[in-house]
């Protein structure tokens, strides 16, 4: 399953990359997020594996992500896995004008088990989930000190 969601926020590109960057403000506004342990590599470099916990509806899901690309302030590419479930992210930042800047979120997931029949009967889930994580992100940013 492929799709593509994107949000405008009111910063500069470089503003909005730097608090995409630093791993301590995902706390500040992605939901359900317990822990982010680092495994190896540095946070942020190509080849940086983590491993971080959720807690949504009381249940727990850990993820392993590895940064697979980074070409920041442009994009960066990670993967995540889990039970029935490896996905790709790309997450790209473009200026479209003085002070804003478009965050794009292309994501293809691969789904095996009983995650492939979620997946079958939900799709928009995953989609209006990863919007919800861009608009959190968004309400986050504007509301930082610049």
């Amino acid at each position: 399953m492929k799709y593509c969601v994107d949000i405008e926020i009111d910063l500069p590109r470089d503003r909005v990359v730097e608090l995409f960057d630093d791993e301590e403000n995902v706390f500040k506004w992605m939901e359900g997020i317990e822990s982010w342990d680092q495994l190896s590599g540095s946070q942020g470099e190509t080849g940086a594996k983590s491993e971080i916990t959720f807690k949504l509806k009381n249940r727990e899901m850990v993820l392993l992500e590895t940064i697979t690309e980074n070409n920041l302030p442009d994009n960066m590419k990670m993967t995540y896995e889990a039970k029935g479930v490896f996905n790709i992210a790309n997450n790209r930042f473009e200026v479209i004008a003085e002070g804003r800047t478009r965050y794009t979120s292309e994501q293809d997931f691969q789904m095996k088990g009983l995650m492939r029949l979620v997946s079958f009967f939900m799709p928009n889930a995953f989609k209006k989930q990863t919007l919800k994580n861009l608009n959190d992100f968004k309400m986050f940013a504007e509301g930082e000190p610049k």
